[in-house]
């Protein structure tokens, strides 16, 4: 088995002989999935590279002001001739949402367990907070230096996949990043400020009409909060208003985990989970064909949602105990 340095090696030797790139990641983008993108692609035009950049869904708002972020394409289906993609954050292919990618030449970084390793080359690395920290390999690989841009959009890929250096799976490496990052020139108070306080009115009262929704299991560890398009038509906020939102209860105390419900398509329901320590809700998410990692994952479930809500909440209690009885 090919030791990581081995696969970064093979990774910058592609990249280094490669012209045309295109470079994706998951649905709904979140700030990990945009810093790792745009990071590379700086890195890439340094050495000459044509990159394009092409999301199934745009950023969030408060992603929308970092440098490169205007220029990522939306798009449902690629075409054209690419040396390679490079696929950032995707557990299997079907998972940035967009066809065409599987002519290409595929290059797969990736650190959510259960990746279905399906490049012609892939590096998955489990112990990385994000996956920028790999991107940051990567381009210390190629040698280009780390410019304010790249470096900007490492901190961000951290900062938000860490949940603020909330979660589990931080380490040494990552803090020595964003001391690199730091040295690089970043802003890490506007860089924070930039991502955290963008809120709009719509936005706050959408917090409160969710947050009034909150419901705790009989202990008291499990809180459940919900959203549906019509909440948030009378409120004058969007679902890309909840950024962040389902974080709030974890700030008590006694809570151990969020399952947060969004009203989705086809009587469907988009679920984030977040946990404390060892309570593993990415195995919840993985049982429904989902993905993220120990503390913060997501999936979607079939309604109706007093079905739906009854079956996670079992799940996710199930994992609290088992948390509870190896701590």
């Amino acid at each position: 088995m090919a030791t990581t340095d081995e696969i970064i090696g093979r990774i910058c030797t592609e990249l280094r002989g490669r012209q045309r790139f295109l470079l994706t990641s998951h649905v709904r983008p979140d700030g990990d999935s945009i810093g790792s993108q745009l990071a590379l692609a700086y890195a890439l035009d340094r050495l000459g590279k044509q990159v394009r950049i092409v999301n199934r869904d745009p950023a969030a708002a408060g992603l929308q002001a970092f440098p490169g972020v205007s220029s990522i394409e939306i798009a449902e289906q690629v075409e054209g001739d690419y040396d390679a993609a490079v696929v950032l954050e995707c557990g299997d292919l079907s998972r940035t949402g967009i066809a065409g990618l599987d002519r290409l030449f595929i290059i797969n970084i990736d650190h959510h367990p259960g990746n279905a390793l399906f490049g012609a080359i892939n590096w998955f690395d489990p112990t990385a907070a994000a996956c920028g920290e790999m991107v940051f390999d990567i381009i210390r690989g190629l040698g280009t230096g780390l410019t304010v841009e790249m470096a900007t959009h490492i901190y961000v890929a951290i900062l938000t996949d860490t949940g603020s250096f909330h979660y589990s799976g931080i380490s040494p490496r990552t803090f020595d990043i964003c001391r690199q990052a730091l040295e690089a020139g970043i802003d890490p108070v506007g860089i924070a400020r930039t991502v955290f306080d963008n809120n709009n009115v719509g936005r706050l009262r959408l917090f409160g009409a969710v947050l009034s929704t909150i419901q705790l299991d009989a202990s008291g560890r499990l809180a459940i909060i919900y959203l549906d398009r019509e909440m948030a038509r009378q409120v004058g906020g969007t679902y890309d208003d909840t950024e962040g939102l389902i974080n709030l209860p974890l700030t008590v105390k006694e809570i151990q985990a969020v399952a947060f419900f969004k009203e989705w398509d086809n009587g469907e329901y988009r679920v984030s989970l977040r946990s404390k320590g060892e309570v593993d809700v990415g195995q919840v998410a993985k049982g429904f064909a989902g993905g993220g990692h120990k503390n913060a994952s997501g999936c979607t479930v079939p309604g109706p949602y007093a079905q739906a809500r009854g079956i996670i909440m079992g799940l996710v209690l199930d994992a609290i105990e088992r948390a509870a009885v190896t701590a």
